[in-house]
C-alpha cells in the first residue's frame, strides 16, 4: 500500500527530530553528552517537534465534523461549540430534516441532551425556537445577540425542523408534503434521532429530554412512544423525561417537558371561551353562546371538514368582533405587532405614525435566516422553495389529527417513571391553561396519583414564577406566570428556571 500523505508528514516530522538530535550530538561529540548543557535543548527541541508532528497526525485522524458551524453571521464570540445540517430519513425519496445543534456551554460530556420541537403543525424549531425563544442568539438588525437566558446553559441543545417541509428540511419527491400524518412525524424523528446519535455518537449515554410547545403535544409524546417500544427490543434512546408547553396549532430518555401543548382537543380547545370571558374579551351574552351554542372545538372541527354551520359561523362572528384582531391571541397583554413589513398607514392612523413601532420578533428571524451568507454558515439550502419561512407554505398537514388525544400516551410515559412535566403561559388564550391544566388533574385521578406538592407559587429570583403541582413525583404542571404561548421568548428568566428544575428533577423554588 503506498504511503499516505499524512503519514509522509509525519515521517517528515521525524526525520527532522533526528537531524536536530544528530547535529547537537555531533557538535558536541567530545564532551560528555549527558553532561553536555546542550542536551536540555535537543530535548526541548525534540519535544517541540513531536507534538507538532503529533498534532498534524491527530488533525489528520480527526478531521473537524462536517456539519460543524465555524461562525455565524454577526455571531459574537461564544466558547462552546454549534453544528447544524441535514440528516436523511428516507433515501428513496430523499427525504431530509434539518437540525442546529448547540452545545453546553460548560461540561456539554455530562450534561443532559434537549430535543426541542416547535408545532404548527408545521412551524420551525430552529427560526421559532432557536432563534426566537430558548437558543444562545437572537437576531438584531444585522447582528446577532446573546441571550442571556439560553437553554444551552444547562443542557446540549438539539433543534429539529420537523415533519419534512419545514424551513430547510426538504425532499426531492413532493409528494412527501401530502398528507403528512403524527403517525409520519413520529416514524421520521425517531429515525432521525437514530441516524443522529451515528453522528455523534459521545452524546448516545447523555440523558436525554423531549420538549416542545403548541402542537408538540402531540409530536412529543407520539416520538416517546415509539422511543420505549424501541428500547424494549434494544436500549437504543436514554430518555429521562419529557416537557411541553400546553398551547395548540400555529429524549437518553429521562423525561419529557410540553410547554402549552395540546393534549386533549375538545378540553384544550374549549377552555378558550372560559379564558376570553375572565380576561374580558368577550361580553357575557357572547360567553353563552360560545358555550352551549357552538364551542371552539365544534368549529375547528366542522372548520377542517370544510362546511362550518351557519350557527357557529354566526357565534365566531360574535366572538372575533369582540375580540378584535388587535389583541394577540397568543399573548394577551402584549401590544399588538405592526410588522415593519406592512404598511403603517394603513394600520394606525396619521397622526399615531410618528411613533416607532418595533420589528416583529418574526421579521427579524425571517430576514436573518433568508440571508446566503447565513445559509452558507449553517450548511443549509433551499430546495424547491423560494425562501425560508417561519411556518411551512407547501405542507399538506392532516389537521384531523388534532382531535387525536394525546394524553393516554402521556398516561403511558407515567407508568414508566419517565418524569412529565407540563406547563402554560398564564397570558395565553390560544390553549389556555386552564384546559391544561383540568386535562393533568383528570389524568392523575385517572391513574390514582397521590399529590406530593399542592398547588402552590414557585419564585424565580424575588418574584412569583408561577403556579405549580406534583403528583407522585412523577407528573407535574406548573404555570409561567406573565408568560405566552411562546414562554421562552416572552418569560426567559422565569422559563430557564423552571427548565433548570426539571433537568435536575428538584422542586421549583418555594422561597427566594
Amino acid at each position: 500500500m503506498p504511503p499516505t500523505h499524512k503519514s509522509m508528514t509525519f515521517c517528515l516530522c521525524l526525520q527532522v527530530i533526528s537531524s536536530a538530535l544528530s547535529s547537537i550530538v555531533t557538535q558536541n561529540q567530545k564532551l560528555l553528552f549527558f553532561s553536555n548543557k546542550n542536551f536540555k535543548k535537543a530535548m526541548a527541541l525534540s519535544l517541540f517537534f513531536f507534538l507538532l508532528c503529533a498534532s498534524v497526525r491527530i488533525g489528520y485522524a480527526f478531521p473537524p465534523h462536517p456539519d460543524k458551524i465555524i461562525l455565524l453571521p454577526g455571531q459574537p464570540q461564544v466558547g462552546f461549540q454549534q453544528f447544524s445540517g441535514y440528516v436523511t430519513v428516507d433515501d428513496k425519496k430523499q427525504r431530509a430534516l434539518f437540525y442546529y445543534f448547540v452545545e453546553a456551554e460548560t461540561d456539554p460530556a455530562s450534561k443532559p441532551l434537549v430535543l426541542w420541537l416547535n408545532g404548527g403543525p408545521g412551524c420551525s424549531s430552529v427560526g421559532v425556537g432557536a432563534f426566537s425563544e430558548n437558543g444562545p442568539f437572537r437576531p438584531r438588525g444585522q447582528v446577532l445577540v446573546k441571550n442571556e437566558h439560553s437553554w444551552n446553559k444547562e443542557a446540549n441543545m438539539l433543534y429539529l425542523e420537523s415533519p419534512v417541509g419545514v424551513g430547510f428540511s426538504y425532499s426531492t419527491n413532493t409528494s412527501s408534503y401530502d398528507t403528512v400524518t403524527d403517525e409520519i412525524t413520529a416514524r421520521d424523528n425517531v429515525v432521525f434521532l437514530q441516524s443522529w446519535f451515528n453522528k455523534f455518537p459521545q452524546y448516545r449515554k447523555n440523558n436525554l429530554f423531549l420538549t416542545g410547545e403548541s402542537y408538540a403535544g402531540h409530536y412529543v409524546p407520539q416520538l416517546a412512544k415509539l422511543m420505549i417500544e424501541l428500547n424494549n427490543k434494544k436500549k437504543l434512546f436514554n430518555l429521562k423525561g419529557v416537557a411541553f408547553l400546553f398551547n395548540p396549532i400555529r429524549f437518553s430518555f429521562l423525561s419529557w417537558q410540553l410547554g402549552n401543548p395540546v393534549l386533549e382537543f375538545a378540553t384544550d380547545f374549549n377552555s378558550r371561551a372560559e379564558y376570553f370571558w375572565s380576561h374580558g374579551l368577550i361580553s357575557d351574552s357572547t360567553y353563552r353562546m360560545f358555550t352551549s351554542v357552538c364551542n371552539y372545538s365544534r368549529y375547528v372541527s366542522e372548520y377542517y371538514r370544510g362546511g362550518v354551520s351557519p350557527m357557529c359561523s354566526r357565534v365566531m362572528s360574535l366572538v372575533s368582533r369582540e375580540t378584535s384582531k388587535f389583541v394577540d391571541k397568543y399573548d394577551v397583554t402584549l401590544d399588538v405587532c405592526m410588522s415593519s413589513v406592512l404598511s403603517q398607514s394603513k394600520i394606525i392612523s396619521p397622526q399615531e405614525n410618528g411613533e416607532k413601532i418595533d420589528v416583529c420578533i418574526d421579521d427579524e428571524t425571517v430576514n436573518y435566516l433568508n440571508r446566503q451568507d447565513v445559509r452558507t454558515a449553517l450548511h443549509a439550502r433551499l430546495v424547491g422553495v423560494r425562501s425560508w419561512d417561519v411556518c411551512s407554505t407547501i405542507l399538506d398537514y392532516q389537521l384531523l389529527d388534532i382531535e387525536i388525544p394525546t394524553i393516554s400516551i402521556v398516561g403511558l410515559l407515567v407508568k414508566e417513571r419517565i418524569p412529565v412535566l407540563i406547563y402554560s403561559g398564564d397570558q395565553d388564550s390560544v390553549v389556555p391553561l386552564t384546559g391544561s391544566r383540568s386535562v393533568v388533574h383528570q389524568l392523575a385521578n385517572q391513574m390514582g396519583l397521590n399529590t406530593t406538592v399542592p398547588y402552590r407559587v414557585w419564585f424565580s429570583g424575588q418574584q412569583v414564577g408561577g403556579w405549580t403541582q406534583v403528583y407522585d413525583n412523577i407528573l407535574s404542571f406548573a404555570t409561567i406566570r406573565g408568560a405566552a404561548h411562546e414562554a421562552p421568548f416572552s418569560q426567559p428568566e422565569r422559563s430557564l428556571v423552571l427548565f433548570r428544575s426539571f433537568l435536575q428533577g428538584k422542586a421549583l423554588p418555594e422561597v427566594f
